[in-house]
């Protein structure tokens, strides 16, 4: 997809490829710790080179355009449950999988939720790196007393949602990442948290005559135990990335790294 450079209201202006904000871009020499979101974390487990481009170099990669009906049903999933988390009641889906679990209550939960003007953040003091994300939601268990992170996925596939066919997806495990990430970073935080875990996937069924300007879901919990013993190196390894005066290797199978290639190559 082919992308135009436009400001706030939607004019178009001048693409430069490069960041402005100093604040997104690492520099060597800063006493200030210097904030990474989780999607950032990602890119570098996914491709280090294209990370350090982005954080070190400023190269700004061309936006998306963001998912409007995906984002909509997360909207009224995070309304639906703000209506139990107000009278601490368990939520349908909970009952229906005899899960002991409410909402989690907390005068910072909208903030948490957040990611693009707050979050769950915390400081690694070894690296003076800030890691910080947005959950969907968070529940509470009121056996164990811990906290359960949950991910809101929405989809629209033929398939049976089966919770070893949807983890074992290749195209999902970024998915389990998130989940590692958020779970680390409530325990940093001082929450007591739940190795289990939660996708809330939604799928649209197709199987219907007509669309007759609705969306019939399905929905399913799919549980998941997050494993958080590899972040701790995995960020110290970043912040190493962050570092060099070198650029990394390219990923052989990152499509960005191809398509800048095989560009600078045809251009030159």
């Amino acid at each position: 997809m082919i992308s135009l450079k436009r400001n706030n209201k939607g004019e178009l202006k001048e693409a430069i490829g490069l960041r402005k904000r100093k604040n997104s871009i690492y520099s060597t020499d800063q006493s200030e710790p210097f904030k990474i979101s989780r999607s950032k974390f990602g890119d570098f487990l996914t491709c280090e080179r294209c990370f350090y481009l982005d954080r070190v170099r400023g190269l700004e990669q061309p936006k998306t355009p963001g998912w409007a009906l995906n984002l909509a049903v997360d909207f009224l999933l995070k309304k639906e449950f703000d209506y139990y988390r107000e009278i601490q009641q368990p939520h349908p889906i909970m009952k229906e999988n005899n899960l002991n679990l409410i909402p989690f209550q907390h005068h910072e939960i909208d903030n948490w939720r957040d990611s693009l003007r707050g979050g769950i953040s915390y400081l690694d003091k070894t690296t003076n790196l800030i890691i910080y994300g947005g959950p969907d939601d968070i529940w509470y268990d009121r056996e164990s007393e811990e906290l359960i992170v949950v991910d809101y996925k929405a989809q629209s596939k033929k398939i049976v949602i089966e919770k070893q066919q949807y983890l074992n997806d290749p195209f999902h495990q970024g998915y389990k990442l998130q989940m590692d990430t958020y779970v680390h970073i409530l325990r940093k935080m001082g929450f007591k948290t739940a190795n289990k875990s939660y996708f809330l996937v939604c799928n649209a069924e197709k199987t219907y005559e007509a669309f007759n300007a609705k969306l019939i879901f399905e929905t399913k919990l799919i549980s998941y135990e997050a494993k958080t013993d590899w972040i701790d190196e995995s960020i110290k390894d970043m912040k190493k990335i962050l570092n060099s005066n070198e650029l990394p290797n390219r990923n052989i199978h990152c499509e960005n790294c191809a398509y800048l290639e095989q560009g600078g190559l045809i251009v030159n």
